[in-house]
């Protein structure tokens, strides 16, 4: 495991912190957290309140919390976890949730970006402690990205462990972290498990998941290619890509008026699709592709090459600008979903983009985007709850609303830990229409969260167990 820790800055403690502790909500937000008493949040002990209530407390040792995971934190540090992969078919959206995790360690430490627009926020660290960071290589394996984790728990008593880009490993990550109650900020991950059957109470996801998918994208292509037509169905063989197409299958069925032929699995990793292609029935109108990362990378154009474009639709459910890239000359006018796109006309997507071009000479995918708005947030509850206790930091979060992550108006839902929100339905340009390299995507619809969703005991959420705090 790669070890990135800065040197560490030459800081006075305590006053910025101080400032920003105890501030309520986030700047033009509303707060829907239960917590409205500060903390102790200078160094040197638990606040209080008028009412007799205890407050946060200095996380350095004295505090009125027992221990718990790895709080409380010592010294005037913190380290925050980057699990992602940097092998593997998703390593290019690694890549990404790096650049954005460092950004936001860089402004959290130093101000800039969204800490300036954050009233929560101070630019000084979080509750005064320097953050810095571990970083792992999940290599889309599981137990690979598992193994990682508990070496940041274990060695480099990581606070909060953030990554993903496989649910697969999500999930696996998120399990430990129950365990060892240490939090988890999911980054990229799409199924339907991740708050919904394997959901737990130490993760919050921002990601939207493959049932809203459905939801946004099926009266766009039913409006696009009509209703009454048959769809086939292939994907990627694990837990994102099973409920991704049965998502797909409940929304093109009851909302699109479309008969599912067959869905049929394919091994993660898979480089020569033309195998399945080749068994796509003639009386297919729709493939629907439920690959990304690298094998959408692969079975997309090769789609192409077979000239299945030339007698039926193509769709790629959950889109990602740097897959788009890998396919570029594939994607013209095929229809999925993204999480967010850099050309949103914005105020805090803007603000975003322009400190991370001025850092890495490029836009940020939306997987950086993910990286650095989980980073925020959790630096956020914490500031408001005065502690790093994590019992404390998670219902900080629960409830919560919000408007300053680029998609307008979100809520982290606390029964699922799933965040509502906007979903982006995209379609791939044509290269005439791009006018750089990173423009590949054309908006065609931001589904309000009005639209989307359902209720706390329907859909994925029907399943969901969150477990305890910790402190019952």
């Amino acid at each position: 495991m790669e070890d990135s820790r800065p040197t560490r800055r030459d800081v006075v403690k305590g006053s910025a912190a101080a400032g920003a502790v105890g501030l309520a909500g986030l700047a033009g937000c509303t707060q829907g957290g239960q917590n409205d008493g500060g903390g102790g949040d200078d160094g040197n002990g638990g606040g209080g309140d008028d009412d007799g209530n205890g407050g946060g407390g200095d996380d350095g040792g004295s505090t009125e919390y027992p221990s718990l995971g790895n709080f409380p934190v010592e010294g005037d540090t913190v380290t925050f976890g980057f699990n992602v992969p940097q092998s593997g078919s998703y390593s290019q959206e690694g890549e990404d949730e790096l650049r954005g995790y460092d950004l936001a360690k860089q402004h959290l430490n130093n101000g800039g970006g969204w800490v300036d627009q954050w009233d929560d926020l101070s630019g000084d660290g979080v509750l005064g402690k320097t953050v810095e960071s571990v970083n792992g290589d999940t290599a889309t394996d599981p137990d690979t990205a598992r193994q990682s984790a508990s070496r940041m728990i274990s060695r480099d008593d990581a606070i909060m462990i953030t990554g993903g880009s496989s649910s697969g490993v999500a999930i696996a990550v998120q399990e430990l972290c129950q365990e060892e109650k240490v939090q988890f900020q999911c980054c990229l991950t799409h199924s339907n498990d991740t708050t919904g059957s394997a959901c737990v109470r130490y993760s919050f996801r921002e990601m939207f998941n493959a049932y809203m998918t459905g939801q946004a994208l099926a009266p766009v292509v039913r409006d696009a290619y009509g209703e009454d037509l048959n769809f086939y169905q292939l994907y990627a063989d694990y837990t994102w890509g099973q409920t991704q197409q049965a998502s797909m299958e409940q929304f093109f069925t009851d909302v699109a008026g479309w008969s599912q032929i067959d869905s049929v699995p394919t091994p993660l990793g898979t480089s020569d699709y033309s195998s399945y292609l080749s068994d796509v029935p003639d009386d297919a109108d729709v493939l629907v592709l439920n690959h990304y990362g690298l094998d959408a990378a692969n079975s997309l154009p090769q789609a192409i090459e077979a000239g299945l474009d030339e007698r039926l639709e193509i769709i790629v459910p959950l889109y990602n600008r740097l897959m788009a890239q890998a396919a570029s000359d594939s994607i013209e006018g095929i229809f999925g979903t993204a999480d967010w796109n850099w050309k949103l006309d914005e105020e805090y997507t803007q603000s975003f983009v322009e400190s991370f071009q001025e850092e890495y000479d490029q836009p940020p995918s939306y997987a950086a985007r993910l990286a650095y708005t989980q980073t925020m947030q959790y630096a956020a509850a914490v500031e408001r709850a005065g502690t790093f206790y994590p019992p404390e930091v998670i219902r900080e979060m629960e409830d919560y609303e919000f408007d300053n992550a680029g998609l307008g108006g979100e809520l982290m839902r606390g029964s699922d830990h799933q965040a509502f929100r906007d979903v982006l339905v995209v379609q791939g340009k044509a290269p005439g229409d791009r006018d750089s390299e990173f423009d590949l995507l054309n908006v065609v619809n931001q589904t309000p969260r009005d639209d989307l969703g359902y209720g706390p005991d329907e859909g994925p959420a029907a399943e969901c167990e969150l477990g305890e705090y910790g402190d019952e």
